[in-house]
C-alpha cells in the first residue's frame, strides 16, 4: 500500500485511464466495517443529543458519529 500510495502521489491518473468511458458504480452488498463500543454519557448531554438528531431528522447515533469525525478532523495532531 505504501508504494501504491508514493506512486499515486506522484503520477496524474488520467495518464492511465480514460475518465471520459468511466461509469457510476454502485456496491450496494458493501458493509463499513464497524465496531460496537459502549460509552457512558451524561443523561442531559444523550438528551441533548438526541434532540438535536430529531431536528435534523436522524439517528442519534449517526450523529454521534458525524459529530466525532468532524471532530478529530479539525483536531490538531
Amino acid at each position: 500500500e505504501v508504494a501504491e500510495q508514493t506512486f499515486w502521489s506522484k503520477e496524474d491518473s488520467s495518464d492511465y485511464i480514460d475518465w471520459d468511458k468511466s461509469q457510476k458504480a454502485n456496491f450496494p452488498n458493501l458493509k463499513p466495517s464497524t465496531k460496537s463500543i459502549s460509552i457512558r454519557l451524561p443523561e442531559m448531554l444523550l438528551d441533548r443529543i438526541r434532540n438535536r438528531a430529531h431536528k435534523m431528522d436522524i439517528p442519534y447515533q449517526s450523529l454521534i458519529k458525524v459529530i466525532l469525525a468532524d471532530s478529530m478532523n479539525n483536531a490538531k495532531s
